[in-house]
């Protein structure tokens, strides 16, 4: 009997042993608890703030989220790590380039803000505009892109995710020219009509292109889909980018059954949909 009750007293020594490690490694973890506001805060977003911003003698970086993102985690969490991650190396870069400049006191220094908007939400998409104002180069330059992600699934999705396998896009890549050029007479009548082969600019193919859901007049619907073609891609810089909206109707009987109940309604404006630039000042 003396062994059994030696064995019966170790096991439950390391029992106990075991136990007060498990409190320790509990009390060094982050514990979900309330915020100031008195709302949960739980550990995915204690690891994913709504934004980051850094300043150093060579950069100025910025990250600014939705609100809208909080109510998925997942994405909340990867696009946050992402972006402060691409910013840590702009500021990188920002520094090598000023210190192989000499560092010269009237060079200024390289600045990037990141806005993420939320762009339209339906019952299984949520689709987010991304907007990066860069400085320092030879002029400002802005670049937008998009971002999709099906929320049930909880991964990022693209164009051709959205389309039946094997869909033809002609009349979409077409429906996108023609609107993209009439954007282009409007803005500079003069200027040169695009083709899908013109040269130095051409029009662009929808399956190369960044885009986002466009709401309409009906509720957890996306009505259409809004082009996003940066400086340089349809012209010269001074013409600036374009913000192209196409309406469902042009490419519904090509949607993946997946996803073809997440468009519905009327967009409130086709075509051109480009913000207007505030006024400076």
């Amino acid at each position: 009997m003396a062994r059994p009750l030696r064995f019966l007293l170790l096991t439950a020594a390391l029992a106990a042993t075991l136990a007060a490690c498990n409190r320790e490694r509990d009390s060094e973890a982050p514990a979900a608890g309330p915020d100031e506001t008195g709302a949960l805060v739980t550990q995915a977003d204690a690891a994913a703030p709504m934004g980051y911003e850094s300043k150093s003698a060579y950069a100025d970086v910025k990250l600014v989220l939705p609100d809208a993102i909080k109510a998925q985690p997942d994405l909340h969490a990867r696009l946050y790590a992402e972006e402060v991650r691409k910013l840590r190396q702009f500021s990188e870069g920002a520094q090598s380039d000023l210190t192989e400049a000499g560092s010269d006191p009237d060079q200024p220094r390289f600045g990037n803000t990141v806005t993420v908007t939320a762009a339209a939400e339906t019952s299984k998409l949520f689709s987010l505009k991304r907007t990066s104002f860069e400085t320092g180069g030879a002029h400002p330059n802005t670049l937008t892109s998009g971002i999709l992600w099906d929320k049930a699934l909880k991964r990022q999705i693209g164009l051709a995710d959205l389309f039946r396998k094997g869909a033809d896009l002609t009349t979409l890549d077409q429906a996108l020219c023609s609107a993209l050029n009439t954007a282009k007479r409007a803005r500079v009548p003069d200027g040169a009509m695009l083709t899908f082969d013109s040269k130095p600019f051409a029009c662009p193919r929808v399956s190369a292109t960044a885009f986002v859901l466009t709401p309409g007049d009906a509720s957890g619907k996306a009505a259409g889909l809004t082009f996003l073609i940066g400086p340089y891609q349809a012209g010269p810089y001074v013409e600036g980018g374009y913000e192209i909206a196409i309406p469902a109707a042009v490419f519904r009987s090509l949607l993946a059954t997946a996803y073809a109940g997440e468009f519905g309604g009327q967009l409130a404006k086709t075509g051109d949909v480009t913000p207007v630039a505030a006024p400076a000042g």
